[in-house]
C-alpha cells in the first residue's frame, strides 16, 4: 500500500498573527481543506493508497464533519496524550492534552506522533528538568503510540537524526524504532523518516541513494513495516520518491516555498498526481 500524508500544523494561523493561512477563515479552515480535495482524491480509489490529513486540534471537528459519502480522506490529529480515559476508571487530569479517546470521538481515525518538532519540545522540557537520558523521549513517545493504538487510531510514527547525530544514524534510528515501538501492535503503524539535518531553508535534502539506504534499514529493523519519506514530499521530488521501491509514500507539508508561502489544495493535488503518475 502507498501512503500520502499531509501535516497541516500551523497553516491555519492567519498572516496577521505570523502564520501563512490565506485560503480560508479560521472558523472554516478544516472543512475547506477536506471539501477542496476529497472529490479529486476519489480517482485513486482503485490504487491501494491511503490519504491522511493531520489537523490542528481546533479544526478536527470541522474537517470530520466535511467528509462526504465514501470520502478517501482520513482525518487525523497531531499526537495524543500518553494516558487516557477508561470505562469505570479515573476520568483523568488531562487539561491541555488531547487523549486518543477524545480525538476518536471527534472524528479522527489516525494521528502523527514523534514529529521532529514534538521530539524537540519534549527534549527541551526534559532538559529543563535535568534529564540527560536521550532515550527518555522515545519512551514517552512509546506511551503515546500505545495509547493511540488502544484508542483505535492508526499511527504515523516519525523518526530521524539531527546533524549532530548523522554520523551515528543507524544507532539513533534503531533506538527510536526499538524503544518507540516496544510492545506496540504494529499492524496500524507506519514509519515516517525525517532527515532533520536537512530540514530548513538553504539545507541540502538527501538524495535518492541516501533515502533508499534509510528505507531499507528501517524495513530491516522493523521486519518490513511501511516507511514513507517525511522530509517533505513535493512536486520536484515526487517522481524520484515514487521510484524508490523501499519507500511507501511521503509526508506533505508546505506546497509553496516562495512568494505566498503556505499550503494550497490545488498544489497538494498536483503533488499527488505527480507521485501517482496520473
Amino acid at each position: 500500500m502507498k501512503h500520502i500524508f499531509l501535516n497541516l500544523k500551523r497553516f491555519d494561523i492567519p498572516k496577521e498573527y505570523g502564520g501563512v493561512n490565506s485560503i480560508a477563515p479560521v472558523a472554516d479552515w478544516g472543512a475547506y481543506i477536506v471539501k477542496n480535495t476529497q472529490e479529486a482524491l476519489k480517482k485513486y480509489q482503485d490504487d491501494d493508497v491511503e490519504f491522511a490529513m493531520y489537523f490542528p486540534e481546533a479544526h478536527v471537528i470541522g474537517a470530520a464533519a466535511a467528509l462526504c459519502e465514501g470520502s478517501p480522506v482520513q482525518v487525523g490529529c497531531q499526537s495524543v496524550y500518553r494516558e487516557d480515559t477508561a470505562v469505570g476508571g479515573n476520568f483523568g487530569a488531562f487539561t491541555t492534552n488531547r487523549t486518543a479517546n477524545a480525538m476518536k470521538a471527534a472524528g479522527c481515525t489516525t494521528t502523527i506522533i514523534g514529529h521532529c518538532e514534538e521530539r524537540k519540545d519534549k527534549a527541551g522540557i526534559l532538559a529543563e528538568a535535568g534529564v540527560t537520558d536521550t532515550a527518555a523521549v522515545n519512551r514517552l513517545l512509546n506511551k503515546e503510540i500505545q495509547a493511540a493504538v488502544k484508542g483505535g487510531l492508526k499511527v504515523l510514527y516519525c523518526i530521524g537524526e539531527t546533524s549532530e547525530e548523522q554520523e551515528r544514524w543507524q544507532e539513533v534510528l534503531k533506538e527510536q524504532l526499538t524503544t518507540g515501538l516496544e510492545g506496540v501492535d504494529k499492524t496500524n503503524v507506519t514509519i515516517a523518516y525525517e532527515p532533520v539535518w536537512a530540514i530548513g531553508p538553504g539545507k541540502i535534502p538527501p538524495d535518492k541513494d541516501y533515502i533508499t539506504k534509510i528505507g531499507a534499514y528501517v524495513k530491516e529493523v522493523t521486519g518490513g513495516m511501511d516507511v514513507v519519506y517525511g522530509g517533505g514530499l513535493k512536486t520536484d521530488n515526487a517522481e524520484m520518491l515514487a521510484s524508490i521501491p523501499v519507500m511507501d509514500g511521503g509526508l506533505i507539508a508546505l506546497t509553496r516555498f516562495s512568494g505566498e508561502i503556505g499550503y494550497y489544495p490545488d498544489e497538494y493535488l498536483e503533488i499527488i498526481r505527480t507521485y501517482m503518475g496520473k
